[in-house]
C-alpha cells in the first residue's frame, strides 16, 4: 500500500522560520489541546483564552495555512479549534464540487 505523504511538512528548517515568531511560543502548549474528557465551559472556556493568544499572533495566517495543509486534526491552530477547522475544508470541498468519500 503506498501512503499519500503529500500533505505532510517538508524539512522543518526553514519552511517553518514563522514558528519562531508564535505568540504561543510564550504560553503552555497544554492551553491549545484539551484533555480527554474536557466537555462544556471548561472546554469552552479554553478555547476562547488559546484563541485570544491566536488573535495577538503575528503570523496567525501562516499557521491557519499550516494546519489546513498538513490536515492537523487536534488542538487550535490559527485561531479555530479542529471542528471550526474541519468544517472550512469541509465548506471548501463542498464548493469546489470535490465529495469525501463515506
Amino acid at each position: 500500500m503506498t501512503k499519500n505523504i503529500a500533505r505532510l511538512p517538508g524539512p522543518a528548517g526553514s519552511t517553518r522560520q514563522w514558528q519562531r515568531r508564535a505568540a504561543c511560543r510564550e504560553t503552555d502548549g497544554d492551553l491549545f489541546y484539551h484533555p480527554a474528557g474536557e466537555r462544556g465551559a471548561d472546554h469552552d472556556a479554553r478555547d476562547s483564552r488559546a484563541k485570544r493568544v491566536c488573535a495577538r499572533c503575528p503570523v496567525r495566517e501562516h499557521c491557519l495555512a499550516f494546519s489546513l495543509r498538513t490536515r492537523e486534526t487536534y488542538g487550535v491552530w490559527g485561531g479555530l479549534t479542529e471542528e471550526e477547522r474541519h468544517a472550512l475544508l469541509s465548506r471548501a470541498r463542498r464548493r469546489s464540487g470535490h465529495r469525501t468519500p463515506a
